[in-house]
């Protein structure tokens, strides 16, 4: 079986989604990954809602599917914030915001139709600041996210979680950059033992492991391969650097002081960590081994789709259009020869391996809210 080449729509937030889907057809993918972050949400980065998901039901899934099989396309959704942490209001509505794409995706076949929910868990400081901080973030992790995988898997839906830190999500002035408790593979693994049921698990970037000086190889090799349902196509550039060190985030200091000692400080919260981001095949080049990543996942018979995630500096972070179609064209043609087979037309996915969503016509549920459920 070969692995689709998926784009999660991120990168299309100027467009709507029929078309985000021309795009998909014209870079020859075989799935979208339809972002629904919500409308009133506090992220300004990398964001974008390519779904009504206040007002969806079942007719609106009928004809969702059917725009899906037209197109010979697959999808999944997702939103990703903090659920645990920060401004407690907001937490809420991230909270409940998730408990809506779940009902969502049931609507829309669930499991039956590999249509996951990707998220963030997010991350606690006001527990992280205390002694044994991380230990308590995960009991806020088993506590929050307990009943809202139950409810999921009530509802024949399985849960994703990303693996970024979120580096950028405190202001530069913090001297740590870990902001998401799914960012480390040592978290995920407590994470399933304190939640058992099998309808949650990964969405796997190895870029950001990459930046942090972590063999996504031997992440992969450790990986419970039946949780792993997504891969991020992303990469970095790392860029060494002399003076900070590539252990810590680079800091905040007085201008003055940085200009006279001739050293480079932070400017704002995403420039910490001296890489750049980039696509496979597309420009600068990238500090990862493609090959050997891709080959691992065949070792362990990954199934699921690669998921093109463009935040490239020289694609996404244009905000030109063509560049971001270039760039999404050069991740699949990089990819191509590492997924599959030579045939006539190249190295392409096999069309007999595209199957179409069924249209599994489900009962509504009433939306579910962290109130209802407790």
């Amino acid at each position: 079986m070969a692995n689709p080449i998926w784009i999660m729509t991120s990168a299309f937030d100027q467009l709507n989604l029929d078309q985000t889907i021309e795009k998909a057809l014209e870079i020859g993918v075989q799935g979208l990954d339809l972002c629904v972050f919500r409308k009133d949400g506090t992220r300004d980065d990398f964001v974008a809602t390519h779904l009504d998901y206040e007002n969806f039901g079942p007719e609106e899934a009928k004809q969702l599917i059917e725009k899906f099989n037209g197109s010979k396309l697959r999808l999944s959704i997702g939103a990703f914030d903090n659920l645990i942490g920060g401004d407690h209001a907001e937490r809420i509505k991230n909270q409940n915001h998730l408990l809506k794409l779940i009902r969502i995706a049931y609507l829309l076949g669930g499991d039956e139709n590999d249509v996951k929910v990707g998220t963030f868990v997010g991350y606690n400081h006001e527990l992280g600041n205390q002694d044994g901080g991380f230990e308590k973030n995960l009991l806020e992790y088993q506590k929050v996210f307990g009943p809202i995988i139950r409810y999921a898997n009530s509802l024949g839906v399985t849960v994703l979680y990303e693996n970024c830190p979120m580096e950028g999500w405190r202001s530069s002035g913090h001297f740590g950059t870990f902001n998401n408790l799914t960012g480390i593979l040592a978290a995920r693994k407590i994470m399933y033992d304190l939640i058992p049921e099998a309808n949650h698990g990964e969405i796997y970037d190895p870029s950001h492991d990459v930046w942090q000086h972590t063999d996504p190889v031997e992440v992969i090799k450790n990986t419970d391969i039946n949780r792993l349902k997504r891969i991020h196509v992303k990469s970095p550039r790392n860029n060494p650097d002399p003076f900070w060190g590539n252990m810590y985030p680079m800091q905040e200091v007085k201008t003055e002081w940085a200009e006279k000692a001739r050293i480079p400080f932070s400017t704002n919260p995403w420039d910490r960590h001296h890489y750049e981001a980039t696509l496979p095949g597309f420009g600068l080049g990238d500090s990862m081994d493609w090959r050997a990543f891709v080959n691992i996942l065949k070792e362990k018979n990954f199934s699921g789709p690669f998921e093109i995630e463009n935040e490239a500096v020289l694609s996404k972070q244009t905000g030109n259009m063509g560049a971001i179609v270039q760039g999404c064209k050069a991740a699949v043609q990089n990819l191509a020869p590492l997924l599959y087979e030579l045939g006539e037309n190249g190295w392409t996915y096999p069309e007999a391996e595209n199957k179409p969503l069924f249209e599994v016509n489900r009962t509504d549920v009433p939306v579910a809210t962290m109130v209802s459920l407790s």
